[in-house]
């Protein structure tokens, strides 16, 4: 029978942030051994595609550790030694009694002392486990894949969709090549392509054009004769490493001309269409949003959903700042991390008064902590399975949490950092989403799959946090040059060309 060993260290990393990820944080979340199937069974994760094709097809599983951590500052150099070592370690025990390794890995960790550790990871997983050990890797859409990286895998896979609603289906890919490789029917060759661009976070929705239009240009190709997979990486803007940018990986049976052009040819298109990605959506200052919305609201048009994508923290207070000097009619923000004022709601008891700062923690970038005077409407731990389409039947940890109500604003905080992205945050604490004018999210793209259908309007909102849509005034260090916006150089000479985005604040979603 064949036997699979499955593992994984996930973690996206913002290295702008000061706060570093800890060992703790990844424990939170880890899972090891036997733990592993019923953990992630039947959801739509990279783990639970692992697992359904491992099913389907009468394979062994061989569960190592998996472990995950939410987006937040670098890796610690302890974390990221223990994990790995153990990571290792239990690969290695294995060796002989599996057939080959489901691996899933982000690709855009960043940890102290190392800008590319998922590539250290994957070397020292290979000289472990030997040159002629199949070793398959899914990673997510934003990955920052380069070369060296890459070539470790025999197969790497990622997501195609923005929200990341295709996880299962990316490990089930990944899956199934592997297991045609082992059983001798497919010859997996793969070929990079990198065009030299990198797309903030913001700009990622791939059922939004242009990029919607790239996208359905990376399907097809993956459907014609000879091609195994291709997958188009945008990127993780906010990762401040030399692998920085775009990648296309094309992966043909047997055929390495094929996969070359086919990659290349994709690349091309992110190329030629590198102005138009950086456009693909109006933003809005704060108080402009704001108007906006009141226009929308007078129209009739609710819920509007005002996005502060550039909180990489989950806890910046600049739109909450102008929504407590502005009343635009009830406003939930579902999510904002904030440990001390989780436990002050919860000392304070349910129904108590509350005066308290919000938010600001993460970094000076994130705003001020903002006093905020209600009412505890909800105090406890939140653990839960996400009924929404991101991440569907995953356990999802938010600690001791509270609502705190001042009758125009209702805010959740929690104790573990986590992006609101479906309508679990109303259902869990108790709240009707038919009672909010506005709804304040803290996402990027992931939103999308449950908010797009119910939203009036989506309103995207530009803040002066570690995740701008303007990736020109952040401080990079290790991006090479001829990374478009970031260090693109005019013909080849030694001056720099500036680029980013010059949305104005005009144009509105509606309906998206």
């Amino acid at each position: 029978m064949t036997r699979l060993a499955i593992g994984g260290l996930v973690h996206e990393t913002v290295s702008f942030l000061p706060e570093e990820t800890t060992l703790a944080d990844f424990e939170r979340r880890a899972v090891r051994s036997d733990g592993i199937a019923p953990a992630f069974a039947g959801s739509n994760t990279v783990f639970g595609g692992f697992l359904k094709v491992c099913e389907d097809n009468g394979v062994a599983v061989e569960g190592l550790l998996c472990a995950e951590c939410a987006p937040s500052g670098p890796v610690s150099r302890e974390a990221f030694k223990a994990l790995t070592d153990e990571l290792v370690s239990r690969a290695t025990l294995w060796r002989d009694e599996t057939d080959g390794l489901l691996l899933h890995l982000h690709g855009a960790m960043v940890s102290r002392g190392e800008l590319d550790p998922e590539h250290a990871l994957l070397a020292r997983l290979r000289k472990a486990l030997g040159d002629d050990y199949p070793i398959a890797v899914a990673m997510d859409l934003h990955g920052n894949v380069g070369a060296e990286k890459a070539a470790l895998a025999d197969i790497l896979c990622g997501f195609r969709h923005s929200p990341h609603t295709d996880m299962a289906e990316t490990g089930e890919r990944t899956a199934k090549l592997l297991l045609g490789r082992l059983a001798g029917n497919i010859k997996p060759v793969h070929a990079l392509a990198r065009p030299g661009l990198v797309l903030p976070s913001i700009f990622t929705a791939t059922a939004v054009s242009p990029l919607k239009e790239i996208m359905d240009d990376v399907r097809a190709a993956a459907d014609q004769p000879g091609i195994l997979d291709v997958t188009l990486f945008t990127g993780f803007a906010y990762a401040d490493v030399p692998e920085i940018g775009a990648t296309v990986v094309a992966i043909a049976d047997g055929d390495e001309a094929l996969a070359i052009r086919t990659a290349e040819r994709l690349s091309s298109r992110l190329v030629e269409a590198r102005e138009e990605l950086y456009q693909a959506a109006p933003l809005y200052e704060p108080y402009a949003a704001l108007d906006k919305a009141a226009e929308l609201l007078t129209d009739g048009c609710r819920p509007v959903v005002l996005l502060e994508h550039a909180d990489r923290g989950n806890d910046s207070t600049h739109l909450l700042e102008a929504m407590l000097a502005r009343d635009v009619g009830r406003v939930a923000i579902p999510y904002l991390h904030d440990p001390i004022a989780a436990k002050a709601a919860d000392s304070a008891g349910l129904g108590a008064q509350l005066m308290t700062t919000l938010g600001g923690k993460s970094s000076e970038m994130a705003g001020p902590p903002l006093l905020f005077s209600g009412f505890v409407k909800f105090t406890g731990p939140l653990r839960y399975r996400i009924t929404g389409p991101y991440r569907t039947g995953e356990e999802v940890d938010l600690g001791l949490s509270a609502v705190i109500d001042n009758g125009r604003i209702a805010v959740i905080v929690t104790t573990h950092s986590v992006s609101a992205v479906d309508t679990d945050p109303f259902t869990q604490c108790g709240l009707d989403i038919e009672e909010f004018d506005i709804i304040a999210l803290r996402s990027k793209t992931h939103f999308r799959a449950a908010y797009e259908p119910i939203a009036g309007a989506i309103l995207i909102v530009e803040t002066p946090d570690w995740g701008p849509a303007d990736l020109i005034g952040l401080p990079y260090r290790n991006v090479p040059p001829g990374v478009y916006p970031i260090t693109m150089y005019d013909g080849g000479d030694d001056g720099e060309e500036d680029g980013g985005n010059d949305s104005g604040g005009d144009g509105t979603e509606n309906g998206v």
